[in-house]
């Protein structure tokens, strides 16, 4: 837990539920499809509709996702676990109560480590448990009426409940990243938060320093990190404020609203006993062998903190950069395959994280897999700066000629091939390089006066113009060795 940054001399705490749309096939009590975009009640059956008679029957698929993010978080997969009905009335729930887990979650425990800039920080997870989502309210105000949709009932989620050990809007949004991260990296879901895939509750509360915890209000469905920001910013600022004009918190579920930037109150916020837990008859207990679970854990991938401690240990990276080069597998395996490719770890790690992270972030339609320039490409192009064959600002024109024009077959005669044709070969010739020094000294007497005298910029100015007369195409190295061998002599 963080040390506590005061806001108007208020603590912060924030605390976070998460629900990840689970990547199975089918729904977590049912054979009925999943899949986004189909036309309403398509892809609901009679498990569903809670049609009288249909019996749930438990998901492997969704339990495997289960396990395999109890072993990323470092949580206890419990042996035994159980579904519980959580009994409230909305018009998309047509069973009137949605399967849960209260009392035994199938995931108790464990922790998601993070950065905030250079601050490490580690936020406890209480629980993740399998739930079943509700379906979806249609409000078609141009006919005055409502329908509703049961596409989405029945589909798996599991809901990640951390402790209150946040501490600011920065922790929070980067805790939720770090969340976002391991759940797509192990693939259990998609992280599409766009279509709720994976969505955040942040409970926000504020207090003075010592005292007990205040009165939280929940912030329901954030679903973007830009919004998770905004959000919590304005709860924290709303909450101080009534409190300072003497008036109380009321536990409450509200609502951002992304055109005003702040948050509104939906409804008052229910405790468990509301819900009325009680053990589902139809479901027995979810039993869980140790041997499943050693077999999940020799198919898991290696994670990213495991990855990032490696690309230090293997590649001598900063620790900054390995973790920034882990902000997913596809990035971590880019990386690592250039790297190989070409032993310049660091060189391409620059180029990672600058030039081609600055291109996707500009293109949301690209994403590191599908990128022009793909890794043995990079390490060509980068072993050729390496043998002085290119200048760095010629290896900017080869990436931009690559970007533009995607080139296929030997990555290396593909790099070669467009040096060649935009003539960006620099020269290294230490003879051709000195004539030209020679010649530069000579017609700029006074720019070398100044240097003697301990003027820097005027070498600068010298440099320039041997560049100038190289076209560019002089290796930078030898010439400002040459140079500076010459006038210091």
């Amino acid at each position: 837990m963080s040390s506590a940054p005061l806001i108007q001399g208020y603590e912060v705490v924030i605390g976070f539920e998460t629900h990840a749309q689970l990547s199975t096939q089918s729904k977590i009590f049912s054979r009925a499809a999943l899949g986004f975009g189909a036309e309403p009640n398509t892809q609901a059956c009679m498990v569903d509709m809670a049609l009288p008679g249909a019996l749930p029957v438990m998901n492997r698929a969704a339990v495997e996702r289960a396990i395999r993010f109890g072993l990323a978080v470092g949580a206890h997969v419990a042996e035994r676990s159980v579904f519980a009905r959580k009994n409230y009335f909305y018009p998309d729930l047509p069973k009137g109560y949605q399967i849960s887990q209260f009392e035994i979650p199938v995931v108790q425990g464990g922790e998601v480590s993070f950065y905030v800039g250079e601050d490490a920080h580690t936020v406890r997870l209480v629980r993740a448990h399998l739930e079943e989502d509700a379906g979806k309210s249609l409000h078609e105000d141009f006919v005055g009426m409502s329908g509703i949709d049961l596409n989405r009932a029945g589909t798996p989620l599991l809901e990640i409940v951390t402790e209150p050990d946040m501490r600011s809007s920065a922790e929070a949004v980067a805790y939720a990243k770090e969340l976002h991260k391991i759940v797509t990296w192990i693939g259990i879901c998609d992280g599409d938060m766009q279509n709720g895939n994976f969505r955040c509750d942040a409970n926000v509360s504020v207090r003075k320093p010592g005292q007990p915890l205040g009165t939280r209000r929940e912030i329901k469905n954030l679903n973007s990190f830009r919004h998770m920001q905004q959000a919590i910013d304005f709860e924290i600022r709303w909450q101080i404020e009534h409190i300072e004009d003497g008036h109380a918190i009321q536990q409450a579920t509200v609502l951002f609203d992304p055109d005003t930037g702040e948050t509104r109150a939906m409804r008052t916020k229910e405790d468990s006993a509301d819900y009325r837990y009680f053990p589902d008859p139809d479901l027995p207990t979810l039993v869980i062998a140790r041997d499943w679970v050693d077999e999940v854990k020799t198919a898991m991938p290696e994670l990213p903190r495991s990855m990032a401690q490696r690309f230090v240990a293997d590649y001598g990276l900063p620790e900054y950069d390995a973790t920034t080069l882990t902000q997913s597998r596809a990035m971590g395996d880019y990386f690592e395959a250039a790297a190989k490719a070409c032993g310049q770890p660091k060189l391409v790690s620059n180029w990672v994280m600058g030039e081609l992270s600055r291109r996707l972030n500009a293109d949301e339609s690209l994403d590191i897999a599908t990128v022009p320039v793909n890794a043995a490409q990079l390490a060509a192009m980068i072993a050729r700066i390496a043998d002085n064959t290119i200048s760095n600002n010629a290896a900017r024109k080869v990436f931009d000629d690559l970007w533009v024009t995607p080139a296929e077959g030997d990555a290396v005669a593909a790099v070669d091939a467009v040096i060649e044709r935009l003539g960006l070969k620099q020269v290294s010739d230490t003879g051709a390089i000195e004539a030209m020094v020679d010649e530069v000294i000579a017609a700029n007497p006074d720019n070398v006066t100044q240097y003697r005298a301990g003027k820097d910029k005027a070498f600068n100015a010298l440099v320039g113009q041997v560049m100038k007369a190289a076209k560019g195409k002089a290796n930078p190295q030898v010439v400002n060795a040459l140079l500076k061998q010459k006038l210091d002599a």
